[in-house]
């Protein structure tokens, strides 16, 4: 007798979506910065609790009762003492403290009535929580206090985990709003598969909020005075990108929208998200009918219905900023969409440069992943021309984590007077070029006499600990046993399969405690994981916001720096400081700023970092300036960086390497000379090692024209590599790339080209040379 077949019930395939909240449903997560503050309602039932990230780091906490009253009772704490800490924070800047002061102003809340309490403290482990559950509503505050950390202590004040499990969840339809940025003028509530007008004077701030995550929203602006006068005057997105010099459609927000009289209208301010569609109708009727969806709703008709009552007539399709909506252009210019990369409580934050009539969707189409297959609602906030927002997109560590604004580093305030020529670099605005000078005399002053970088975004991991050795011993290709304090090493840490997280430097600053600075926030994480995994006595505390540093390199930099680096008596004198040493010291004498000092650098010459407090580093430039004057120093940016340190064929982070390239495929094998202990991609090393597939190289073009990265690399018509990076060498006359070839081909001498256009219509006669281009004994760095 056969057996029945079993019947399997179907299950919807496992989709992984890190961009969505990983959360239960009612629970909320907050990160308080170290050294910040947040802040949130809190209801009668919820469960709070509170994480030590990363270790040794106080809390102080203060909940307000709905009448102002000190309500730590209703969490089953006391107070400890009035709320020092949280009101040093207040009396500060940034996002947090901003947000946080609005909050408490709105309520009427007062700091004068209630007492905080403290929890944890320097004995905390890293990972410890602490769970509390509210009696009655209240406004917590919650505050990360520390102090300004000097260079040479290894103590920063670190981030805390609040998490909220509300005991009334919201329910389906239920809309739970972010706390406004400012005080609103204007709090605006879009349904779903609706449109709301509204108008905006010039100045004035309009935030246009994804509440739920994966939401459309339409945005289209009209000049005010124009429709006044019976024109039609809105945003018009051919004007706007050949203004701005983008011929071509791309996804993304470009940094002010004009009218069809090239009048601007609109700048963005802060974007959380990157990802939108400025090329593109708002979605219209036809789409939905050429799908078969007759009658749909759609959000060309709701504007039509909505700005008739200004005057405006109706269009079948309206040009629009479609927020939110994730769409590209691929090599054929089809344009194709997906759901979009918004998560809940992400927005738009733009500025009107004269009164608008506005209007703003919740976009309607369910029929396709444009809105994530569910509709939800869009939130407007508009706020008062005094508010000062900072421009600002959003970084993330890791795809889950919580969205951080871009920051300014301590040295902003004196390159902002320099420049307007800012780029985001890794969470940070650093400048690309100098307005006096630009980029080929700030290359030649790096050259010739001496430049000042900023490289602030740098991050920077205290590890510390009786394992912290070991950690390092274990995750590193360099043998750490052998750093010896005051001692710097150039490493890598790689994966399990050879593949590279980072590069960095590691600094030694006793037997147990060390700083590992890299390029990548997930260094310092992936480092935190090891040492759990490995049951190890080791903490890793994120530093990068009590460090900044100033890059002082050229000729001329030790002859600079000797004018204002005061060090101790057991501290090595500048002068006395070896390539790859540190020392600790002050810029001022016996009595001023503290500072570590390091002869590293990343552009081929003699060269000194400066490592200081963000508090400090207006005072830091300002001396190192003023020092380096009679010798012709100049501020230099991003652009003639790249410049110097592909010369000096020094490797870049998503150029040279990335998680699929090994160290001898980056061009930086010699960090990997150990053959002692068992550590994390020590056997894949060997394997590829004695299997190469491909090695960097250098390729001198025998054309003036200028090759770029991810152009290919052909051998006939085969393609045998991939160039990384490329420059044309004031120097050396000449263009020059840095490029991964395959090992058979990678010989020096083999003649190559580098593919244009498609690769096959224009080549670019190549050979492989030696390379550093510059100074290949490095003889100028060891000066």
């Amino acid at each position: 007798m056969t057996e029945p077949t079993a019947i399997v019930s179907p299950r919807r395939p496992r989709v992984l979506t890190p961009g969505l909240t990983a959360l239960d449903p009612g629970v909320e997560r907050y990160v308080v910065r170290g050294g910040g503050v947040h802040a949130v309602a809190l209801e009668a039932g919820d469960a709070v609790e509170l994480v030590d990230l990363h270790g040794g780091q106080s809390c102080e906490l203060v909940l307000f009762a709905p009448d102002g009253s000190d309500a730590l009772e209703a969490l089953g704490l006391r107070a400890a003492g009035p709320a020092g800490g949280i009101q040093a924070i207040l009396a500060g800047e940034g996002e947090d403290v901003q947000r946080v002061r609005a909050g408490l102003a709105r309520r009427g809340l007062d700091f004068g009535r209630v007492g905080s309490a403290r929890l944890f403290g320097p004995e905390t482990a890293p990972g410890e929580e602490v769970g509390l559950r509210a009696s009655e509503a209240g406004y917590l505050v919650v505050a990360a206090p520390g102090a300004p950390m000097s260079p040479w202590e290894q103590s920063p004040p670190t981030d805390l985990l609040l998490f909220i499990r509300r005991a009334r969840p919201p329910q389906p339809g239920e809309v739970r709003l972010p706390e406004p940025l400012a005080e609103p003028r204007l709090d605006l509530h879009i349904a779903p598969a609706s449109v709301e007008p509204y108008v905006v004077r010039a100045g004035e701030y309009i935030q246009i909020i994804d509440i739920q995550g994966r939401q459309c929203s339409d945005f289209v602006a009209f000049q005010e005075r124009a429709l006044e006068r019976g024109l039609v005057r809105g945003l018009d997105n051919l004007t706007t990108r050949t203004l701005l010099g983008v011929a071509y459609p791309r996804p993304g927000l470009l940094s002010k929208f004009f009218d069809a009289d090239m009048n601007p209208l609109v700048e963005v301010v802060q974007d959380t998200v990157g990802r939108h569609d400025s090329f593109n109708l708002a979605c219209t009727a036809r789409y939905y009918e050429d799908q078969g969806y007759f009658g749909h709703v759609n959000c060309s008709d709701n504007f039509s219905r909505q700005l008739a009552a200004y005057g405006i007539g109706a269009q079948k399709g309206w040009p629009a900023i479609n927020l939110f909506f994730n769409t590209n252009v691929d090599a054929n210019s089809n344009i194709w969409f997906d759901e979009p990369w918004s998560r809940p409580g992400d927005y738009v934050l733009l500025r009107a440069l004269t009164d608008l009539v506005c209007a703003s969707s919740a976009c309607p189409c369910d029929i396709d992943p444009a809105n994530g297959w569910v509709l939800t609602d869009i939130q407007v906030r508009v706020y008062p021309e005094k508010n000062l927002f900072k421009r600002a997109v959003a970084y993330r560590m890791t795809p889950d984590a919580p969205a951080e604004l871009t920051k300014e580093t301590g040295f902003h305030p004196r390159t902002a007077a320099l420049t307007r020529d800012f780029v985001e670099y890794r969470g940070y605005w650093l400048p690309a070029t100098f307005a006096r000078n630009g980029p080929i005399d700030e290359y030649w002053a790096c050259r010739e006499r001496c430049v000042a970088i900023d490289l602030s975004p740098l991050r920077k991991f205290e590890v510390l600990g009786p394992d912290a050795e070991t950690l390092l011993q274990r995750t590193l290709t360099r043998d750490v046993r052998k750093l010896g304090e005051g001692q710097v090493v150039y490493a890598a840490m790689c994966y399990e399969h050879g593949g590279m997280i980072d590069d960095g430097t590691l600094f030694r600053h006793g037997p147990n405690a060390f700083r590992w600075i890299g390029g990548d926030d997930y260094g310092g994480i992936w480092l935190q994981q090891q040492a759990k995994d490995l049951g190890l006595d080791a903490h890793v505390k994120p530093a990068t916001g009590q460090i900044h540093n100033l890059s002082v390199q050229g000729p001329c930099s030790r002859e600079i720096l000797r004018e204002i680096v005061w060090t101790p008596p057991g501290r090595a004198a500048l002068d006395e400081l070896g390539w790859f040493r540190f020392t600790i010291g002050r810029i001022g004498g016996f009595q001023g700023i503290p500072v570590v000092v390091s002869r590293t650098g990343y552009t081929g010459e003699l060269g000194y970092e400066i490592f200081c407090h963000p508090n400090d580093a207006p005072a830091v430039w300002d001396a190192v300036m003023r020092a380096g004057e009679p010798f012709g120093i100049l501020p230099m940016g991003l652009n003639a960086l790249d410049m110097v340190r592909i010369e000096a064929g020094l490797a870049f982070a998503g150029h040279e390497f990335d998680s699929t390239t090994d160290p001898f495929e980056a061009g930086i094998g010699f960090v990997v000379a150990r053959k002692d202990d068992d550590w994390i991609g020590k056997e894949a090393l060997a394997r590829r090692k004695a299997n190469p597939r491909a090695r960097l190289v250098g390729l001198a073009l025998s054309s003036n024209e200028l090759a770029a990265k991810g152009d290919p690399v052909f051998l006939g018509r085969a393609q045998v590599g991939q160039v990384t990076s490329a420059v044309r060498s004031p120097l050396l006359k000449q263009s020059l790339a840095l490029a991964r070839v395959d090992v058979a081909h990678a010989g020096i001498g083999t003649a190559l080209e580098v593919g244009k256009l498609d690769g096959l219509q224009k080549r670019l006669p190549a050979t492989v040379v030696r390379f550093p281009f510059y100074d290949p004994e490095k003889i100028r760095v060891r000066a």
